[in-house]
């Protein structure tokens, strides 16, 4: 989760984009770490470790370390989480096996994805699988992006493109948010010119948090039939 808007007082626990976001995650890794399995899990750019929590906290029997990875983190933090289940660092252990990455809405915020990613590859050891998700469509661009300072945005063919220039292997690759991509653009187009930079994440009513909320959860069953647009990219896969 980006730590902007976790300071302009989104909580990813209640607010509906956060929690239906997750339930993508969550069925990814319940079909890639069945019952019985351990894994490493590797949250890339963590920030505040929402997603990577909260899959700690739903399936502890099938992680059996949780790594942070985020520069932002102080000595004072690395420090104390060392010997943690859940664990602060600035790098991915190097030749780390039997483990899944999350990049939960991070390469945006990397200048070259690519390197980044080839870097990752070259350091890490065997079966290692990823789920990414990324900001969708150029189109979308608006001070919400340089508000969070985002190099860009992506779709499912440049996705495509970055990961097999890095060597990943995709799986299956898809659009979020289907519903709310007119609605955004046209937002972002009329407001283009007239807004200051901030975050399009708001705190919104509570009746209208849970009714976008269990709409989301509801299209997120057929997320993976998605290849035509939506506000977010998902890539599942291995390297």
């Amino acid at each position: 989760m980006d730590l902007k808007e976790l300071e302009a007082g989104i909580d990813p626990n209640t607010h509906w984009y956060y929690r239906s976001k997750k339930i993508a995650l969550h069925k990814y890794f319940v079909r890639q770490v069945p019952m019985g399995s351990k894994i490493k899990l590797i949250d890339f750019g963590a920030g505040s470790g929402f997603f990577a929590i909260d899959l700690y906290h739903r399936y502890p029997d099938r992680i059996e370390k949780v790594y942070l990875v985020d520069i932002g983190y102080s000595q004072k933090e690395l420090d104390a989480t060392r010997n943690d289940v859940i664990q602060k660092l600035h790098f991915i252990p190097e030749g780390i096996s039997d483990a899944m990455i999350l990049f939960m809405d991070v390469l945006e915020h990397i200048e070259d994805d690519l390197e980044i990613l080839k870097d990752i590859r070259s350091k890490i050891g065997e079966r290692v699988s990823f789920f990414i998700t990324v900001p969708a469509f150029q189109s979308l661009w608006s001070y919400h992006d340089v508000y969070l300072e985002h190099y860009r945005r992506y779709t499912l063919d440049t996705m495509s493109r970055l990961l097999e220039r890095a060597e990943l292997h995709i799986q299956r690759k898809y659009y979020l948010y289907l519903l709310l991509f007119p609605a955004a653009y046209l937002w972002r187009k009329i407001h283009r010119s007239n807004q200051g930079e901030q975050s399009d994440m708001k705190l919104v009513h509570p009746l209208l948090n849970s009714l976008l909320y269990h709409y989301h959860a509801l299209e997120m069953n057929f997320r993976s039939w998605n290849r035509l647009f939506g506000l977010s990219c998902a890539v599942e896969g291995h390297f």
